[in-house]
């Protein structure tokens, strides 16, 4: 039995999938939620000419902001879903450089006992182009992971 489910979404319809099967799963284990979001690190743009124009633009407070306002919409979307089903949920955006460690690195510093997460299914060249979050959360994690599609 499941007692605290990891579940990261990225305010995508599949994603949401990911939330309402967590959410389910959660009321019938009498589990608890964590919803996580993986905000993207700042990187600078390059120093040229062109760029000296546009500090305020790219300035790192910016995208901060912008970011943080993001993830706060995103995991109210999530937590509309748990709020519905009464489900116990606390969310978290955090920083990481690639989304599947940091995903990892949250299940385990929350002890979560299960992830929950969405898959496009993307097989073949797309999948070798994209990449698959999913796909390393899979491959690196000790913890269980569910996949829904």
């Amino acid at each position: 039995m499941y007692k605290h489910i990891l579940v990261p979404t990225d305010g995508s319809p599949l994603s949401l999938k990911a939330v309402k099967t967590a959410s389910a799963l959660a009321r019938t284990m009498k589990a608890r939620v964590t919803a996580l979001y993986v905000m993207p690190r700042f990187i600078p743009p390059m120093a040229e000419e062109a760029a000296v124009a546009y500090t305020n633009v790219y300035s790192e407070a910016a995208f901060r902001k912008s970011t943080e306002e993001h993830a706060a919409k995103v995991l109210a979307k999530g937590k509309v879903t748990f709020d519905g089903d009464k489900t116990r949920c606390e969310t978290a955006a955090v920083t990481g450089g690639t989304p599947w460690e940091t995903i990892i690195a949250a299940a385990k510093g929350k002890k979560c006992d299960l992830i929950v997460m969405a898959s496009h299914g993307r097989r073949g060249l797309a999948g070798v182009l994209l990449g698959s979050e999913t796909n390393k959360v899979l491959t690196h994690s000790k913890t269980p992971v569910l996949v829904c599609r």
